[in-house]
């Protein structure tokens, strides 16, 4: 009785192994793919981790996908672009607007700006 006890247990943990194996392998989490309850946690808990002018255009891309909004503008001979990711869900209508989002201000690709403040911010340009 004993050794078919233990064969149930070893089979099961190979099984299991097999399992995380074969997902940490094959698994994309790339938020692109995320159901977008998923994906706005995702963006809310990256963005809350992010340091101004330790961040680029290129990482946010890379690492967030594209933005939900995007806008651009040149002043001063500097290139600006705030970028809004979608982080909290507000209504039901299959349309994500600014309120829904939170914003990120680039300037020449380096993070200046997050939320709120850096869509007034990039406003006032």
């Amino acid at each position: 009785m004993n050794k078919k006890v233990i064969s149930l247990i070893a089979l099961a943990l190979v099984s299991y192994a097999i399992f995380v194996a074969l997902v940490v392998t094959f698994y994309d989490d790339n938020p692109a793919n995320m159901k977008w309850e998923d994906r706005e946690e995702y963006n809310r808990q990256y963005i809350g981790k992010l340091q101004l002018e330790q961040f680029t255009f290129e990482q946010a891309l890379t690492d967030l996908g594209s933005p939900d909004i995007t806008e651009a503008k040149k002043s001063d001979n500097s290139n600006y672009q705030v970028m809004f990711y979608r982080t909290h869900h507000v209504k039901s209508d299959g349309i994500t607007t600014i309120e829904e989002c939170t914003a990120l201000l680039f300037k020449d690709g380096v993070l200046t700006g997050i939320g709120k403040s850096a869509h007034e911010m990039f406003d006032q340009l």
